[in-house]
Formats: structure tokens, sequence, C-alpha cells
């Protein structure tokens, strides 16, 4: 049976990388400030986590960072950490910095605000290629053929009800993003012929397959019933008992919501309603 992710791991997952546990070390020299700061807005970050962050900020969670920055008329400062077993606790919780961007709701060990968007599992496809035309993973069209999947990420269980775990090539789950990219990795064997789909998390899979010359067809999984869920709703996540603190972001997120959409969309997440339907995508 294939390993399902804790919550934790599921948090890392979607906020921003994962990385290896000898990785992930705080810098010594840095000393841990008075909580929740007033003059800085202090956020958790990951270096390397295209398309959620990194050191340019050319993220998304580095733009929606800034709105949220600017409605508290605060500056942005960045607390970076390749994320991975022990982020929170090394970051948020030992004071370095106030809030995560991306975070599994409801996922320990952070409390987390209302979500700011909704996502979905993807399958990415050749636009011309014969499974342009699959939209689930009982699909027929899918027996025998070889696709692509991060290890012990939910969509592994789908494989193997479906039966097609034994055709599947693995991709590493714990990585340093600064070194490795297994998800570019998946769609570069993709376009080169070496597996005919890649299964990954939407806002991953939709901002990479956009990437690609010519672009990849992205198909998100919004027809899977079954369980493990492949849809997850991805909120701020900040310490337990600060309420006052999540009570203010939850209304920045009410105001500019249609902002963060826009943002969102333009980095190519499928994005689902509260309808439960897919309302942008790539």
């Amino acid at each position: 049976m294939p390993k399902r992710l804790r919550p934790e791991r599921l948090a890392a997952l979607f906020g921003f990388v994962i990385a290896a546990a000898g990785f992930a070390t705080p810098a010594a020299a840095q000393t841990v400030p008075d909580l929740v700061s007033t003059d800085t807005l202090r956020v958790c970050g990951s270096p390397a986590a295209m398309p959620f962050s990194d050191r340019k900020k050319e993220g998304f969670e580095n733009k929606i960072a800034d709105i949220v920055g600017e409605e508290l008329g605060l500056p942005v400062r960045y607390y970076w950490l390749s994320q991975g077993p022990g982020f929170v606790r090394n970051t948020l919780q030992a004071g370095y910095c106030d809030v995560i961007m991306g975070y599994v709701m409801g996922g320990d060990p952070a409390l987390t605000t209302n979500p700011y968007y909704r996502s979905v599992y993807v399958l990415v496809v050749k636009p011309d290629g014969p499974l342009a035309g699959v939209t689930r993973l009982s699909d027929p069209l899918l027996k025998g053929k070889h696709l692509g999947v991060i290890a012990a990420t939910p969509v592994v269980d789908h494989l193997q009800a479906n039966g097609l775990l034994d055709e599947t090539r693995s991709y590493s789950l714990l990585v340093d993003r600064e070194y490795q990219s297994p998800a570019e990795d998946m769609l570069k064997d993709l376009e080169a012929g070496k597996i005919d789909g890649a299964l990954l998390w939407g806002p991953i899979g939709g901002y990479f397959a956009g990437q690609a010359q010519p672009k990849l067809k992205v198909v998100p999984l919004v027809n899977e019933t079954a369980r493990p869920p492949l849809e997850f709703r991805i909120s701020f996540g900040i310490r337990q008992g600060e309420n006052d603190w999540k009570h203010r972001l939850n209304a920045i997120i009410v105001k500019r919501q249609s902002d963060f959409n826009k943002i969102l969309a333009s980095y190519g997440v499928p994005l689902i309603g509260f309808d439960g339907k897919l309302m942008a995508g790539p």
C-alpha cells in the first residue's frame, strides 16, 4: 500500500519545496526577535521553490506577500530556509518570521488562516499526444502507459487503485531544490518521450507546463472522488494562539482575494471555486 503523507509532510509539500533534513538548518548567527513584528512583515520563505518563492522574489507567494505588506503598511523581509522536516520548528516557531505564505489548511503544527486558494493535482501531457483527451485516472487509455509521479504523494494511491502503478516512474520527494527539481525533470522526460504523462500538484504542474516550448497540456483532476483527496485548500500558516494576527490576515484575504486570484492565474495555477468547480486554469 503506498505510504500516505502526514499533515506536516503535506504542509511542506504544498507550501514550498521539500528538502532533505540535512539541508534544513537555520543560520546560527541570527538572533530570535520578539513575536509578531510590528515594523516588518517577516515571511518564512524557501529560497529555491518556484513557482512559490525564491531569493529573487519571483514566485507567486512573493507577490502575494507584497500585497499583504502593502495592506499592513509594512516592508517585507524574508527568513530563508529550504523547507523540509523541521521547517516550521526552525522558522515560525523559533520566532524568526511570522507567516508562511502557503500552508495546507488545517495542517499541523501551525495555525492556519482562511484559505486564499484551492487547487488540485493535474495530469500533464503532450497536446497532440495519445493522452490529450484523458480527464480522469480511470480512463482505459492510461493502461500500459508510463506515467511520472512524485513518490509518496496522494496521487500514488489513485494510481494503485486504477492498476497503473506498475508502469509508473517515480521521482524523489525529498530533495534540495537549490540543486534538483523533480517536477522539471519529469516534464523534460515527458517532452523526450520517456514517459507519457506527468502527475503533479497543480501549481507546480501548471507553471512548468506553461514554461515548456511548445506548451504542454494541463488536465486538472477534478473528477477524482476517491480518497485520499487530490484537492487542497491553501492558507497562510502562523503560530498557534496568535488569533489577533489570524484575524488581521483573514481581513486582508477578503479584501484582496481578487488580486490574489489574478496573480495565481498568471502563474498557471488551476483554481477550484467554493462550489468545487474549476474556475481558472492553465
